[in-house]
């Protein structure tokens, strides 16, 4: 029984959105790849005199890089997605070739296997 794509593919588009405005919050595109981003600070002027005020954008620029490194790994999951729905290749597990059960797809969209091919599943 196959399924109905299109409400994953909405929740997909709804998430990668979100993800892309999260990013845009802590970052900036790398001009040279716009699938990668790169960490940035709220003022990106580090030119001030003040040692205190130098500190805390680069306390901010190593906050901003966990968060991006979180985001952009949920960026590329989701876009991963949408090229398995391209491919017609969508909720299938890439371990086993079974489908991906429906209840797993909800929860996370970008599922790539099923729940007893999913890694740290006892």
């Amino acid at each position: 029984m196959a399924i109905d794509l299109k409400p994953f593919e909405e929740k997909i588009n709804e998430e990668l959105a979100l993800v892309e405005r999260e990013l845009a919050s802590v970052g900036r595109r790398n001009p040279g790849n716009k699938d990668d981003w790169e960490a940035a600070t709220a003022d990106e002027d580090g030119s001030q005199a003040d040692p205190n005020e130098n500190a805390d954008k680069f306390e901010e620029l190593g906050i901003n890089e966990a968060i991006l490194a979180d985001l952009e790994t949920r960026y590329r999951e989701l876009k991963a997605a949408k090229e398995r729905i391209a491919e017609g290749v969508y909720g299938v597990c890439e371990i086993s070739g079974e489908p991906i059960e429906k209840e797993r797809l909800e929860a996370n969209p970008a599922a790539r296997t099923c729940l007893k091919h999913t890694p740290h599943r006892k």
